[in-house]
């Protein structure tokens, strides 16, 4: 359980509801949470399905893994508990953001399974889902965009997600995904389909 140390402060609403700003924007909030082995397309996905939507009119962002690092969470390791306090961080983040009506993606290995259920739990009911990329590791591993297993099977890498430190795969997660059988510009489509079956987004017409 997170410590709280702020005191003395008080939630404020705006004048301005959720409602109003799904109305402009002509979509509502949602966030689409990818998780999976390094390498296995969560990113390459997550910005293909922003440029769509971009394209088809929506706003969408993509709350990257690495680029979070470089700034919000550029305090935090990779130990069980820093892991854990990014995850947090960045289900904050996100709920801010599905305020605000936009279509967000996160990006991030998040091993821990309790760790997810929290980020959904801080989003509420209908606003979260869990996007499992599923691509062998075998794949992941003979991909290695970074080195990061190369490093890692040589004993230079500690804790390294898949080969010393474990991943836990959703159990029920909204959709799952391998990379190794399909296109991001696939893998894009069933998500639009997603997003507007949940009625996030509307459909095409025509």
């Amino acid at each position: 359980m997170t410590m709280i140390k702020a005191t003395n402060i008080t939630w404020h609403e705006g004048h301005v509801t959720r409602e109003t700003r799904e109305k402009l924007l002509n979509q509502k909030g949602a966030l689409l949470w990818f998780t999976g082995l390094s390498g296995s397309g969560k990113s390459t996905i997550a910005y293909t399905l922003e440029h769509a939507l971009v394209q088809r009119g929506h706003l969408a962002y993509v709350l990257d893994g690495d680029n979070i690092r470089h700034g919000l969470n550029k305090n935090l390791g990779f130990s069980a508990e820093d892991r854990t306090e990014n995850i947090r961080r960045i289900g904050e983040v996100g709920k801010l953001f599905v305020d605000t009506g936009v279509v967000t993606m996160t990006s991030f290995i998040s091993p821990y399974r309790a760790d997810r259920d929290g980020a959904r739990a801080i989003m509420g009911e209908g606003n979260f889902f869990e996007i499992f990329c599923d691509t062998p590791i075998e794949v992941c591993e003979q991909r290695d965009p970074k080195g990061l297993y190369k490093k890692a099977r040589a004993g230079q890498l500690k804790g390294f997600t898949g080969i010393d430190d474990p991943y836990e795969a959703p159990l029920k997660p909204e959709m799952v995904i391998d990379n190794s059988k399909c296109t991001p510009q696939e893998a894009a489509v069933r998500l639009i389909e997603l997003l507007e079956k949940s009625g996030k987004i509307p459909a095409l017409k025509g």
